[in-house]
């Protein structure tokens, strides 16, 4: 079996250095033998790709590529705490996306991170989850996601 961090080289993907708390939290926390990470925004290099509402500013298509940055991110807090290669399976995704009231399509935008993470793990990427529609985000972030993961 392929080592999770050879996983991600074969992508193309480098984990990215953790983003910084923006209040009294930390960005993950293991409990026996999982890790649950903080909800985590869609930033490149410590700036927000983006801020807006999805449904307004933002597409539903913009949104599921920064699900995607906001699961790479949460997978980047897990490696700082554990190391990547210690994850045994994604448990479940929790995902919050900033909409109009219309918009209806969550599902789909945190099909972003789900998808991504089976990239990664296949079938030990296949998780529980939720995809929530709220009315703000942290610095007006259009998509947060968070992961709870089984270690080793």
């Amino acid at each position: 079996m392929t080592s999770i961090s050879a996983r991600l080289a074969e992508l193309g993907v480098e984990l990215p250095p953790i983003p910084a708390p923006l209040a009294a939290y930390v960005p993950a926390v293991r409990t026996g033998q999982h890790v649950f990470t903080s909800g985590q925004l869609p930033t490149v290099g410590g700036t927000l790709q983006a801020t807006g509402k999805v449904g307004a500013e933002v597409t539903a298509e913009e949104a599921t590529g920064y699900a995607r940055t906001c699961a790479l991110n949460a997978l980047a807090a897990v490696h700082a705490l554990v190391g990547i290669d210690s994850v045994v399976r994604v448990v479940k995704v929790v995902g919050f996306v900033a909409s109009t009231p219309d918009f209806t399509g969550h599902p789909a935008v945190v099909n972003g991170a789900s998808n991504f993470l089976g990239e990664v793990f296949g079938a030990a990427g296949a998780h529980a989850r939720s995809a929530v529609g709220v009315a703000a985000l942290p610095l007006d972030a259009p998509v947060e996601v968070e992961l709870i993961v089984e270690v080793r």
